[in-house]
């Protein structure tokens, strides 16, 4: 994306705005979908820290133990990303740059799902290892993660690459060009 936002410029989209504004719609995007991310990762972040005060913790051997920790530092983790883009915004503020805010916390919010969907995946396989074992933890946390992966990559992107293409069918032929 350039300073200006313009590569965030859809040509096909026909809503008049500038943009500053498009640059407003689109920040005001990304707080909904952090609104959404950190709601789950909280819920998250309680259950882990519960955990830790219950009687069947002191049971847990050295590797569940040290699994849980690594969970509850990717749950720090992700809470942390979730909140950078907000600071980064209260820093960058009346600075004139909300394209570049806009961009950055783009970023940051897909490494945030990333962490997101390792933190639900990891926390599965603990619940399974602590509850049947160390090989359902193993197929429970993998079938997790595969389809969460389907889910955050494959479904959407499968939709984007569908509606190019409708967009390019519905598109009419430039005179003189070869045909596909």
């Amino acid at each position: 994306m350039t300073q200006s936002g313009a590569a965030d410029i859809d040509p096909e989209d026909d809503r008049p705005e500038s943009a500053t504004q498009r640059a407003d719609r689109n920040w005001n995007e990304i707080l909904q979908e952090l609104r959404v991310t950190q709601t789950g990762t909280q819920l998250i972040s309680g259950f882990l820290l519960a955990i830790a005060f219950q009687q069947r913790f002191g049971t847990l051997d050295a590797f569940q133990v040290g699994f849980y920790l690594v969970l509850v530092l990717l749950a720090a983790g992700a809470t942390g990303l979730g909140l950078a883009p907000v600071a980064l915004h209260r820093q960058l503020f009346r600075h004139h740059e909300k394209a570049q805010t806009v961009a950055i916390a783009n970023r940051l919010l897909k490494i945030t799902l990333a962490l997101v969907a390792l933190l639900t995946s990891g926390v599965v396989s603990f619940v399974f290892d602590v509850t049947l074992g160390p090989t359902a933890a193993i197929l429970a946390g993998c079938g997790i993660l595969l389809v969460l992966a389907l889910l955050l990559l494959v479904f959407p992107a499968r939709v984007l690459s569908r509606l190019r293409r409708r967009a390019d069918a519905d598109r009419p032929p430039v005179p003189g060009a070869p045909r596909p």
